[in-house]
């Protein structure tokens, strides 16, 4: 007699810390897409900034859990990725969009670059990585972790003149985003990195900004 394949929950799938970082940095990039609608870039920013920091936990964490069932792998994966649309799709776009007024001129680029997350977290489900240490394009990431640290310069240079910056900078990203090139996957100590990072940036937007 065939044995009957067990059958899962969606809520079983919360009882698995991975998945749980995940759900974390999905609330930091939520908070951050708020922030940004209402103007509040520098919360916006320190929002996301944690998202990336959730985002390398999980799978950090992941990967030192060796009773971890395939099927709480499957739906991680799966999850991880829905989770990146968000963090490193939508809320740069929505930054762009609202830091821009929310003028026309702003459209395209917001749609490109949503677009542009999409393809390329589609790729990468499909293809994987060059190798364990290499990526083929620039990780998603590393725009938000770029868009925060230029950001700061945003009090120096006039609204209007900063925002055409702010366009061209993530347009740039999003290219190398889906060139033909090899980046190197940081991870391992290298999380101790950016989690000083972060946390430097956050002190920074909220107690100095």
């Amino acid at each position: 007699m065939e044995k009957k394949e067990k059958e899962y929950t969606m809520l079983h799938f919360l009882a698995d810390i991975p998945n749980l970082c995940s759900l974390a940095g999905l609330l930091c990039s939520f908070l951050g897409v708020y922030f940004a609608i209402r103007g509040q870039f520098h919360y916006a920013l320190v929002g996301v900034l944690w998202a990336v920091v959730f985002d390398w936990l999980d799978g950090m964490v992941a990967k030192r859990m060796k009773d971890r069932d395939d099927k709480h792998r499957a739906v991680g994966v799966q999850l991880d990725s829905l989770i990146d649309i968000v963090s490193f799709g939508v809320f740069p776009a929505v930054f762009l969009l609202s830091f821009g007024e929310f003028k026309p001129a702003f459209i395209p680029g917001a749609f490109l670059i949503v677009g542009g997350a999409a393809l390329r977290l589609g790729y990468f489900n499909v293809f994987g990585m060059i190798d364990k240490h290499t990526y083929r394009g620039l990780a998603l990431d590393n725009n938000v972790l770029l868009l925060a640290l230029i950001f700061l310069l945003e009090r120096l240079i006039p609204r209007g003149v900063f925002a055409a910056v702010l366009y061209a900078v993530l347009m740039a990203l999003l290219a190398l985003n889906l060139a033909p090139i090899r980046t190197y996957k940081f991870g391992g100590k290298w999380f101790y990195a950016l989690l000083g990072y972060v946390v430097v940036m956050t002190a920074c937007y909220v107690f100095l900004l």
